[in-house]
């Protein structure tokens, strides 16, 4: 149905619902609304009608729900699977970047975007007084959350409301404290950093940093794999999974430290990082 409202011209149809359901089953509608917007603009010259999926209480932060609904996995089922230009997903880590990502992502007119949120109410941050790059500058995909403010001791590569937020609120302060200066950036949506020029994404991400960097994600590892392309970056990258199992039910919080990525877990894991010792 919302398709079709999309495919009529003259409604954006949204749907929304748990991004554990959501994600696997949009899949289907999505990837048929992309090959009718292909046909579309072979055959009309037009550009994408766009249809929208709010993957909402994504992420390992609907802990309540167990780990039916506490989906990690739901990221990696849509990006990177449909042709370049056809699908946007976007991952916002805290409300300001919502409306600033989702209108960057209409303006490239896909055939579908997904959009990543999680479940609990998030404190609305001063990103300025933290340190933290201009909400402005998400529009880039991927962008320097911080800057070290003299010589980086490390790169990390953050994508996920509650990693990012564990890191902000928990992680940083104390590698501030401890004299462990950091760059770190966030991936707010691959494909708008696609779209780039090849010279602006290696100016905004350079592969050298890639190859010096380590990960934190709230999706699946392989959703970090292309930010991150050492081996000794990826052994020492975080993610749900890492333990080998689902995670299970409980308040937000609880879950994340079961996982082993709240902010007290990211800073040891970091701090061995940037020391150079074996994870």
């Amino acid at each position: 149905i919302l398709s079709g409202i999309s495919m009529a011209g003259h409604h954006v149809g949204v749907g929304s619902s748990y991004a554990a359901f959501l994600a696997p089953l949009g899949h289907i509608t999505g990837r048929l609304h992309a090959i009718g917007n292909q046909g579309l603009r072979e055959l009309a010259g037009e550009a994408g009608r766009t249809m929208i999926l709010v993957c909402a209480h994504a992420g390992i932060e609907t802990g309540e729900d167990g780990p039916t609904h506490a989906d990690p996995q739901c990221l990696q089922l849509l990006q990177d699977n449909f042709p370049r230009g056809t699908l946007v997903t976007l991952t916002p880590w805290e409300p300001q970047e919502i409306p600033v990502l989702l209108s960057a992502a209409l303006r490239r007119r896909p055939a579908v975007i997904a959009v990543f949120v999680t479940r609990p109410s998030k404190e609305v941050l001063d990103r300025g007084a933290l340190g933290l790059a201009p909400v402005a500058q998400v529009t880039s995909g991927v962008y320097a959350l911080r800057r070290a403010k003299a010589t980086s001791a490390g790169t990390v590569v953050l994508q996920g409301s509650e990693v990012a937020y564990a890191f902000v609120q928990g992680a940083l302060p104390r590698l501030v404290a401890a004299g462990i200066d950091l760059d770190a950036f966030y991936v707010a949506s691959a494909e708008l950093f696609d779209a780039l020029p090849p010279d602006e994404q290696n100016t905004l991400l350079p592969e050298m940093v890639r190859s010096r960097a380590m990960g934190i994600t709230g999706f699946t590892l392989p959703t970090l794999w292309r930010w991150i392309s050492s081996d000794r970056g990826r052994a020492a990258s975080m993610h749900p999974f890492e333990a080998g199992a689902f995670l299970g039910s409980g308040q937000a919080d609880q879950v994340l430290t079961q996982a082993g990525l709240d902010g007290e877990s990211q800073y040891q894991r970091i701090v061995r990082f940037v020391r150079g010792e074996t994870q």
